[in-house]
């Protein structure tokens, strides 16, 4: 009779110079990063099962707690060991909010923004009419591309939205394709109102809310809606996420972009993990969302600086948000209309440069920070039982993000525990 015996392969990132845990303790430093200096993580079967000291972790011969851990894993027959070179290694980058399935490019329009003209949501037309006009392959394969681009720039787990189709069956295709490369995916049906619903506005909410609704909620997370003007209006976007809720959806939102109004208010009364872009805000939203939790229960404003960047509005106050006690997130908001960016290491730069924010604010940020808007605690931080997913930078601090905006650092990425780059 043959026996066999299960084999797992561990592996040990060990001489590591700065670890940027987000997970604080009292013998850490910087506070809510939970830095760990000359450390190691211990990885097996893609999960975090211990970090600490790398002296304690490095040999299998240790008798230290690192040692002990490993022993506690089983079945283990490989022990992999890798050397971070005394460089630092910082949890993978959390996108929260991104747009990828998409057809065409609007640099015609990027450019005459340039020269003077203002951003108005509703050039997403354009892009509706190139998606539509797109194959499955060809948007699968472009979705890929922006995948394999954000994994390059660190990027570990990223949210989806639809909001291009904006028909029952091309907004079924989105979230059906996206729901292929991440488990975070947002139905936007509620984008803006396509050209054929301009003179009917109410019978879109109606489809939005009915057809459209059951078509893309199987493979859906999350319900959106722009609540702007050129988008929805409040009672509009009321409408769009109780309907998503009793569907068994999440809420998130779009608000505060191009003026300011009632939809960060909307998000907070619905429980939203997240109300996104937040550029004009009243005092009486930043009460609300100071009030309404803690990371991880709580409304998040997530902030996109490549918006700003893109249409020259002013860039939010992200330190007015953090001073009253905000959880913060930052996300690319990569999409073809007013933010055609898939990295996060320049949003952090441009967060700490024009934001208000520490080069440690935007780093959790657009970690942890992430992780909360999407209500997950498994990824943006490195301590036992997360997600073995981190990223190593050619540079000893995650200060250098900030320090040298726009040289790629991305030196090696794990998703899962298996290297990804």
């Amino acid at each position: 009779m043959l026996v066999t015996t299960a084999t797992t392969t561990t592996t040990t990132i060990t001489n590591i110079g700065e670890l940027v845990t987000n997970d604080p303790a009292p013998d850490r430093e910087g506070g809510k990063l939970g830095i760990i200096r000359d450390a190691a993580v211990l990885v097996e079967d893609g999960r975090v099962v211990w970090v600490g000291r790398a002296g304690d972790a490095e040999s299998p011969t240790s008798a230290g707690p690192g040692h002990a851990a490993l022993m506690e894993v089983g079945n283990s027959t490989q022990h992999d060991l890798v050397d971070a070179g005394g460089l630092a290694v910082i949890p993978g980058f959390v996108d929260s909010h991104a747009h990828l399935v998409f057809g065409g490019d609007r640099a015609v329009e990027f450019e005459a923004r340039m020269a003077g003209r203002r951003y108005e949501a509703g050039g997403i037309r354009s892009t509706v009419a190139a998606t539509r006009a797109a194959s499955d392959d060809e948007l699968r394969m472009r979705l890929a591309g922006f995948i394999a681009e954000m994994r390059a720039q660190g990027i570990t787990t990223v949210e989806i939205k639809s909001g291009y189709g904006l028909s029952v069956a091309d907004e079924e295709r989105a979230v059906r394709l996206a729901r292929e490369v991440t488990e975070e995916v947002t139905f936007l049906g509620a984008h803006v109102v396509p050209a054929e619903f301009a003179d009917d506005r109410v019978a879109y909410v109606d489809l939005v809310v009915g057809d459209m609704l059951t078509a893309c909620a199987p493979h859906s997370r999350w319900i959106d809606v722009f609540c702007e003007t050129g988008a929805f209006t409040i009672a509009e976007s009321r409408r769009v996420l109780e309907a998503g809720i009793a569907a068994g959806l999440l809420p998130r939102v779009h608000a505060s972009q191009l003026g300011e109004g009632d939809g960060v208010r909307l998000a907070v009364e619905l429980g939203a993990a997240s109300v996104d872009h937040c550029t004009y805000l009243t005092d009486d939203d930043i009460a609300a969302l100071a009030g309404s939790g803690a990371a991880g229960t709580g409304t998040v404003a997530t902030l996109l600086p490549g918006v700003e960047f893109s249409t020259r509005q002013p860039y939010p106050d992200a330190r007015r948000l953090l001073d009253a006690g905000v959880t913060v997130a930052l996300a690319s908001d990569c999409n073809p209309g007013s933010s055609y960016t898939s990295s996060l290491p320049f949003c952090i730069a441009v967060a700490v440069r024009d934001m208000g924010m520490t080069p440690g604010e935007a780093l959790w940020a657009a970690t942890a920070g992430g992780a909360a808007a999407l209500r997950r605690d498994d990824v943006g931080v490195i301590r036992p039982g997360a997600r073995a997913d981190f990223v190593q930078l050619s540079a000893p601090s995650h200060v250098h993000l900030a320090y040298r905006p726009g040289v790629p650092q991305i030196a090696a990425v794990w998703k899962d525990g298996v290297r990804a780059r």
